[in-house]
């Protein structure tokens, strides 16, 4: 049997209700979050109160809104690159660990007496990893043809178990009481704080140098027409005698030291150390991140803002009103799915054919 309704492309969908739809997505998520909370019991609107209000009260509030904003560009940036020339990498969180694993050995060899300089060799240790474990997901799809998604994903469960080897064996602190860490990093290996009294630092201003790198690639450079070209109409770049192989290589190797900057930015800003958790899930959470800023580099600071505060908000929420750990996910996977039915009603018309129609091949 048939599925009795179609989907077909709207030949000039609103530019308005375009706009509107990222908008809309984030206040279908928190009407039906809300409604999640009443469901269990909570007072919806203390609850969505204590989600999306309280972390924004304080100055500190803000500073960590900052330092998880700061992995979720980072990452967000390199895969919208990736999806514009429509190769699927779904294991930023991979090369994000990698990356900060890279970076983490080279800050431990820092001295007390090192110049502050040292930092950028982590951070360049860090991109090197990033961009080799990226490396990595390329050359099987070049070679041997493998699907970029399940390879990258199958990549992030070998760098997690690789760092969680690395910090009970090889890079384990003598003087940790046997706890799974590495020592702390020295102070030339360290992101100096931005703000004192928060512990926001200054990879937000690589951050800005991502956005603006990022943009102008993609929007003033040619290597970002081919990206796109080869993205959207793969024949014509191939006619246009653009190489596949080289744009593969091109996104995923950008996409894993961004990934891999934001891993080592994490390690040496807020965590000051290597440890078998260094993200919690941001590679992965970045993917919303790119979708609902629309693929478009400048676009990712207010959808990073919007998953951020989902973060802030589910830690409040777990120690002011007792609610799961699970909740954050919950939050995110809505948007990503409100987005997704709100683009669908812009972009797309319904069509209902009946359950014994004959199948019918959208335009």
């Amino acid at each position: 049997m048939n599925f009795p309704i179609a989907l077909f492309n709207r030949p000039n969908p609103n530019k308005f209700l375009a706009a509107l739809s990222p908008f809309m997505a984030v206040f279908l998520t928190l009407i039906i979050g809300g409604l999640i909370f009443a469901f269990m019991g909570k007072d919806p609107f203390y609850s969505m109160y204590v989600v999306c209000i309280e972390p924004l009260q304080t100055l500190r509030g803000w500073g960590e809104l900052g330092v998880k904003m700061t992995p979720l560009i980072l990452c967000a940036l390199g895969l919208l690159v990736c999806y514009r020339a429509n190769v699927w990498n779904i294991g930023a969180e991979g090369q994000l660990i990698v990356g900060a694993l890279a970076g983490g050995v080279v800050a431990l060899q820092a001295g007390p007496d090192q110049s502050q300089l040292y930092m950028i060799w982590v951070l360049l240790a860090a991109m090197a990893g990033g961009a080799l474990y990226g490396a990595i997901v390329a050359w099987l799809k070049d070679k041997c043809n493998a699907n970029e998604i399940l390879v990258s994903l199958m990549l992030v469960y070998i760098a997690e178990l690789f760092l969680s080897w690395a910090v009970q064996s090889p890079l384990r602190d003598p003087q940790g009481l046997g706890f799974p860490q590495s020592p702390m990093f020295e102070t030339a290996a360290s992101l100096p704080i931005m703000i004192p009294g928060t512990r926001l630092h200054w990879g937000v201003a690589l951050v800005c140098l991502a956005l603006f790198g990022v943009w102008l690639i993609m929007s003033k450079m040619f290597i970002g027409f081919q990206v796109r070209v080869s993205g959207m109409a793969p024949k014509a770049a191939a006619y246009a005698g653009f190489s596949n192989r080289a744009m593969i290589y091109f996104v995923l190797l950008l996409s894993g030291a961004l990934a891999g900057l934001a891993g080592v930015i994490e390690i040496t800003g807020p965590i000051g150390q290597l440890t078998p958790k260094i993200s919690p899930g941001y590679g992965f959470a970045a993917i919303i991140v790119a979708f609902v800023a629309r693929l478009k580099p400048l676009n990712t600071v207010p959808a990073a803002f919007i998953m951020a505060l989902f973060y802030l908000g589910g830690e409040l929420a777990q120690s002011r009103l007792g609610t799961p750990a699970a909740l954050t996910g919950v939050f995110q996977g809505l948007l990503l799915f409100c987005i997704m039915a709100c683009d669908s009603f812009v972009f797309f018309k319904f069509k209902w054919l009946g359950f014994s129609h004959k199948k019918e091949v959208a335009p």
